[in-house]
């Protein structure tokens, strides 16, 4: 009898230490814990590719969204034609659990890489909460299960919407910054139902918010949109500050170290130039350009030429698809703004009402041409990374703003989209050609490893218990060097019987 006591409460010490594992595991939504990038887990490999440290890999459908973890699983969302895909799978294994698709409601074009299945989902450990742009929100259970679905969109955004769902308390929260009625909305996780909507002033964006407890001021959600910071209280959405300083097009998203504020964003720094368009593309000399004229435009293989008229002609004005000059300066009043990144200390302060305020006060700023940046920077120790096209690195000192060190990240030049993420006294740097840079953090970074996967690469890395999750675009990866104790090798031993744990799929357990 007191052995099996004793057994019971081995089980139960084991189970516990698992559930504790897992709930000290928060990879849940874009970037992992509250959006930073970072994992306090150790054991991450240095160097792997598709024979060495490869624990499994899945073909996965087309979509840049990044995957979010629960202990027992990883989900994605992918799109096929007219179809938008959630797709569940086995976090030991790889093998695909289930997928549910929905029928595409809206076909808005986008920037090229903001396909229909570009936004990444969130997961409260149990269930699955994704966000398509031209479907609105939808949740499955763990068995994919459709719990509820909420129809949002059509949405006003020239390179449509980015911003990735978030969970705050009993809510899922939505940033939807576009041309006209931009707002920002809590759902209830358990049954959609509109908790609460306030509207932004904020013009298009594409940033994901974060959260901010304070000693000061009841929790919040923070947000980077058109030329601004913002607060808005998490219970009822009310506007609790707004601090000006940032650039009008804020792609990436914002991260927070301590209480000091992180975002860079770009904007238009120069003279109009519709008179220079106009001499370029207006065929027929009629002042006007046609979606026929700026379409086929030469010398554009980024069509970004096509992106900046297209934005014009389709949202501004009559909204029929042609450039004028009245819509073409109301497009460039949007655009005109500086190219930064700007820091902002958020600190308590007494106010006239019962309880103190948290103040935004800024910082520092670094002037300097962030246009065309996707990746969202890195706050590691104390120290900034920003990657930029081409490979270029910027080392910056999170308290100044003085640039410690530029350079290239050698053998992984070319396109970023991925946003860097760290563990362990590594940084993990993913180009869109599939390699995957490996660095030493500090004011001197240094390339340790470049492993090559050779496929395309958009999404941002999920790192976990030791483990690294890639998608690219034909599969999804495991990477992690097979030691024994890390979630996906053999289960935990029984220390009573030396057997293995049977864990069981149990929501209390599972959960985070």
């Amino acid at each position: 009898m007191m052995g099996r006591v004793l057994q019971n409460r081995c089980l139960a010490l084991a189970l516990l230490a698992f559930s504790l594992s897992a709930r000290a595991e928060d990879w849940t939504r874009f970037r992992g814990p509250n959006g930073s990038g970072i994992s306090n887990d150790k054991g991450f490999p240095t160097e792997f590719n598709k024979e060495k440290n490869l624990l499994w890999r899945t073909p996965v459908r087309a979509g840049k969204s990044s995957p979010v973890l629960t202990p027992l699983y990883v989900f994605l969302t992918g799109f096929e034609k007219d179809r938008l895909f959630t797709q569940c799978f086995d976090r030991k294994t790889g093998k695909l659990i289930w997928e549910r698709s929905e029928v595409r409601t809206f076909k808005k074009d986008g920037n090229l890489l903001n396909n229909p299945a570009a936004i990444t989902p969130v997961t409260d450990g149990e269930n699955v909460y994704a966000f398509f742009k031209d479907l609105g929100l939808i949740s499955y259970d763990r068995n994919g299960q459709l719990r509820w679905k909420v129809p949002l969109g059509p949405f006003v955004n020239t390179m449509g919407l980015g911003s990735s769902p978030i969970l705050a308390e009993d809510s899922v929260v939505l940033v939807a910054d576009q041309l006209r009625d931009s707002y920002i909305a809590a759902f209830d996780r358990r049954n959609g139902e509109l908790q609460w909507k306030t509207p932004r002033q904020e013009l298009e964006g594409w940033a994901t918010p974060l959260l901010y407890d304070s000693a000061c001021s009841a929790p919040m959600i923070l947000t980077a949109g058109e030329g601004r910071y913002g607060a808005h209280r998490q219970a009822d959405g009310l506007r609790l500050f707004t601090q000006a300083g940032l650039s009008p097009a804020t792609v990436a998203s914002p991260v927070i170290h301590r209480d000091t504020l992180f975002e860079f964003g770009y904007g238009v720094d120069l003279d109009n130039p519709f008179a220079s368009y106009l001499a370029q593309l207006d065929k027929n000399h009629d002042g006007r350009i046609t979606p026929d004229e700026y379409l086929n435009a030469a010398d554009d293989p980024a069509h970004l030429t096509a992106d900046v008229m297209a934005a014009a002609g389709n949202f501004m004005g009559n909204r029929d698809g042609i450039v004028t000059r009245e819509k073409f300066d109301a497009w460039f009043r949007h655009a005109m703004g500086p190219s930064r990144l700007l820091a902002v200390k958020l600190t308590c302060e007494p106010s006239t009402a019962r309880e103190d305020v948290v103040r935004p006060t800024e910082l520092w700023r670094y002037d300097k041409d962030f246009s065309g940046v996707i990746p969202t920077l890195l706050a590691y120790d104390g120290v900034l990374y920003v990657v930029k096209n081409g490979g270029i690195l910027t080392a910056l000192d999170g308290a100044t703003g003085r640039v410690l060190k530029t350079g290239r990240v050698t053998g992984a030049l070319g396109g970023y989209s991925a946003s860097p993420v760290a563990g362990d006294g590594r940084i993990y740097l993913v180009n869109e050609e599939g390699k995957v840079a490996v660095l030493k953090p500090g004011p001197d970074w240094d390339v340790l490893a470049v492993n090559d996967l050779a496929e395309g690469a958009f999404a941002t890395p999920a790192l976990s218990q030791g483990r690294i999750y890639l998608r690219t675009d034909e599969a999804l990866y495991c990477f992690g060097e097979n030691r024994r104790g890390q979630a996906g090798s053999r289960p935990p031993l029984n220390p009573a019987t030396a057997r293995p744990i049977i864990l069981p799929e149990n929501p209390r357990i599972s959960a985070f």
